[in-house]
């Protein structure tokens, strides 16, 4: 249900909202290449609490139905069936002005897309558009601030990545998943903050291992193994090449009489590890401990 902000507690509220539309490339000959608004779907978040306060939603009949699929090749979809008997974008133009108008707009991507979708409806039925208090774009707030960690910044991609489920592309389904998003990856950068020694540059990429076996070093990128200093890649041994039939174990089995030494060189090392050394120096003894 649309709400007009409430301005009691003197915080503005966010709006994150998300538009579904045609895909102008399936106009046929003679057809206007344009984007048709489908769907509309908003919440409204306290920014004190990022609870969800009010939701609003609503499919939207374009004024071309022939754009609109018969068949959608998503499940849930939307198809020329669903959206025949809906309101047109006139009929609830006032819902979605009070929606939007006098918050903070929040969404994937609205600055180059959704708001001018928005700001174009508006324009072609004579009326004014809502004007936004400020806005939040989560792409550009994530590139810069979360990085490329998650691969592409596609909502699919960063929700797949935290383990929030597949992008369904309904839009109070992809926002309430936007916000979710967002919560993750604040969290992430607040734990980074907090421990920056420990967990910065430590995060595994797209969920992968980042250990790698002496017999596979080969494919260890550039990066990685620039962080070597001299000293130490001098100190380790080259396995020898790689067999493309099987995998070559690169350190034999101890004798008992080396497995009793090495024991008792690393509960030395390790007695020295709690000392002041650093992490070099408690590299650089393992790998002596390992040859």
């Amino acid at each position: 249900m649309a709400t007009t902000p409430n301005r009691e507690e003197g915080v503005p509220e966010i709006v994150f909202f998300d538009i579904e539309t045609t895909v102008p490339n399936r106009a046929g000959p003679g057809q206007e290449r344009r984007f048709w608004i489908l769907e509309f779907g908003a919440i409204v978040i306290c920014p004190q609490k990022l609870v969800e306060i009010d939701s609003y939603c609503t499919l939207i009949k374009p004024g071309d139905l022939s754009v609109v699929a018969l068949r959608s090749t998503r499940s849930d979809g939307i198809t020329r069936q669903a959206v025949i008997k809906a309101p047109t974008f006139e009929e609830v133009a006032d819902n979605i002005y009070q929606v939007l108008h006098g918050r903070i707009w929040a969404g994937h991507n609205i600055q180059r897309f959704d708001c001018l979708r928005i700001k174009e409806a508006f324009a072609e039925i004579g009326r004014p558009a809502p004007q936004p208090l400020g806005m939040i774009d989560s792409l550009g707030v994530l590139t810069d601030k979360f990085g490329r960690r998650a691969g592409d910044m596609k909502m699919a991609t960063l929700a797949n990545y935290f383990g929030l489920g597949q992008q369904k592309h309904r839009s109070l389904d992809d926002v309430r998943m936007n916000l979710e998003v967002l919560k993750n990856c604040a969290t992430v950068l607040f734990l980074e903050s907090s421990l920056p020694k420990m967990l910065n540059n430590k995060w595994p990429n797209n969920g992968c291992s980042t250990i790698t076996t002496r017999s596979r070093s080969n494919v260890v990128d550039n990066k990685k193994m620039s962080s070597l200093s001299c000293r130490e890649e001098s100190n380790i041994r080259k396995s020898p090449p790689v067999s493309s039939i099987g995998y070559i174990r690169s350190v034999p089995y101890p004798t008992r009489a080396s497995l009793r030494k090495m024991t008792e060189r690393m509960r030395d090392m390790f007695c020295k590890a709690q000392s002041n050394q650093s992490i070099n120096s408690f590299l650089k003894h393992s790998h002596s401990i390992i040859r």
